[in-house]
């Protein structure tokens, strides 16, 4: 007979991990393109593929005013900012945050957003300034440090590639230097991409070594957990095939949770339900995508609770969750 949910909140450190994550459940997401530019032009960015490229701008920000109360009216809570390079339209960002302030944006850290945007802001490091140049167009790190050293609303998120695992440290010591946080992503392909960036077994073997020796190395500074590690980094299952994507895209049911809620709107305020997803254009089989985890993972709780152990792990990830995308919550000690 299997360990029962009660027997796993017996434990106290359990049940005051629970009780703090739970707390955020009323969290519900939608994805917005503020813009279509961008100032890089970064090999395998999931923008610049598919129809949302062609988008026209809409700078309007009564429109955008509208469409976030609209939003807010059919219950989401969290928006998530993000296009080609949200830092080149801080106005309409601010219109978004004043309407619904929790949420996060993506963005390359080359521009400071205002300090009066408070939401988390996710900044894309993809190794040293030699590998940025290659695959960038330019050194990206000192300029995203000089914008966002010292700013609580920062995460810096590693893209790991199979060139750059071992540049990763560097990185993760100038960023522990300036007292900032990072997170870890992994280089998901678009569909048909058939560059040098993409990961192989051996590349996600020693993914996993790494990130768990940054995670031993800088506790204070890598928000990330070894469950993180485990199901990003599996060389035979993608997170849809590990657990069944939850996105639009890939769910066609549209009574229960993301397949009912989420959307995923282009810089014209239009959406299209059949490619709504979080990362649009990626190759759902290839996806370990860091913002992918953040909903499929935490929406599977019940795959989770058949020993204490699975549940200790699945807290850790979602822990971790709120610590990069919410700001002001504080990561807790990882329970495995």
């Amino acid at each position: 007979m299997g360990v029962t949910f009660k027997q796993i909140l017996s434990d106290p450190v359990i049940d005051e991990r629970w009780n703090r994550v739970k707390k955020y459940f009323f969290l519900r997401e939608s994805t917005y393109d503020m813009t279509c530019r961008c100032n890089l032009k970064c090999e395998g960015c999931y923008y610049y593929i598919g129809d949302k490229q062609y988008a026209k701008d809409e700078m309007d920000t009564g429109k955008w005013r509208a469409l976030l109360t609209a939003e807010k009216e059919r219950g989401i809570t969290f928006v998530v900012l993000a296009g080609a390079e949200p830092s080149l339209v801080p106005e309409l960002c601010k219109v978004c945050y004043d309407v619904i302030p929790l949420g996060a944006i993506a963005s390359n850290g080359l521009k400071p957003f205002p300090k009066d945007i408070g939401y988390r802001i996710h900044i894309s490091v993809w190794g040293d300034d030699e590998e940025s140049k290659k695959f960038r167009g330019r050194a990206c790190l000192d300029q995203q440090l000089k914008s966002y050293g010292g700013d609580e609303r920062a995460v810096f998120v590693y893209t790991f590639t199979k060139r750059n695992i071992d540049q990763v440290d560097s990185v993760v010591e100038r960023i522990a230097a300036c007292g900032g946080k990072i997170h870890f992503n992994m280089f998901s392909p678009t569909g048909g991409y058939t560059g040098e960036l993409t990961m192989d077994a051996d590349a996600f073997h020693r993914t996993r070594d790494k990130m768990l020796e940054m995670l031993d190395r800088y506790p204070e500074t890598v928000l990330y957990s070894g469950y993180n590690a485990e199901v990003h980094t599996d060389p035979e299952r993608s997170l849809h095939a590990r657990f069944k994507c939850p996105y639009p895209r890939c769910n066609p049911d549209t009574r229960l949770g993301l397949g009912r809620s989420f959307r995923q709107y282009r810089s014209d305020l239009t959406w299209d339900r059949s490619v709504a997803c979080c990362v649009p254009d990626t190759d759902c089989h290839d996806c370990r995508h860091y913002a992918a985890g953040s909903a499929i993972v935490t929406a599977r709780m019940a795959q989770h609770v058949s020993s204490e152990l699975e549940f200790k792990k699945w807290l850790d990830y979602v822990d971790t969750y709120l610590a990069v995308w919410v700001q002001g919550y504080e990561k807790g000690t990882n329970l495995c």
